[in-house]
Order: C-alpha cells, then sequence, then structure tokens
C-alpha cells in the first residue's frame, strides 16, 4: 500500500514539472535557476539561525 501511495506521489510530481516545462517554454532554465536559488537562500538563512541558537545554548554566542 505505501509502493502505491510513493507511485502515485511521484507521477504527481512528474506530471506538475511536464506542465511547469511546457508553460515556461523557453524561459525554463531562468525558472529552475530562480527556484534553485530561492531554496537555496531560505535553507542557508535557517542553517545559519540554527547555529545561532545552538552557540546562544551553550554560552558562546556574542549577540
Amino acid at each position: 500500500m505505501g509502493k502505491t501511495f510513493t507511485f502515485i506521489g511521484l507521477f504527481l510530481v512528474l506530471c506538475l514539472a511536464l506542465l511547469l516545462a511546457v508553460v515556461a517554454g523557453d524561459y525554463g532554465p531562468w525558472y529552475f535557476a530562480w527556484m534553485v536559488g530561492t531554496v537555496m537562500i531560505v535553507l542557508i538563512a535557517a542553517c545559519g539561525a540554527i547555529m545561532l541558537d545552538n552557540q546562544r545554548q551553550n554560552g558562546n554566542g556574542e549577540v
């Protein structure tokens, strides 16, 4: 049963990716870079916040 849901989920992701590729057309690479860059900057900011919070909990934070 779990494999069925995984297959259906991956199929829906594939359909969404194909739809985005058709809609984006020639601008596909630009949109891809924009999405990847946005996700990366959010993840980097979250990691920095977690590191700062851990430093403060350990008493090493100087902020």
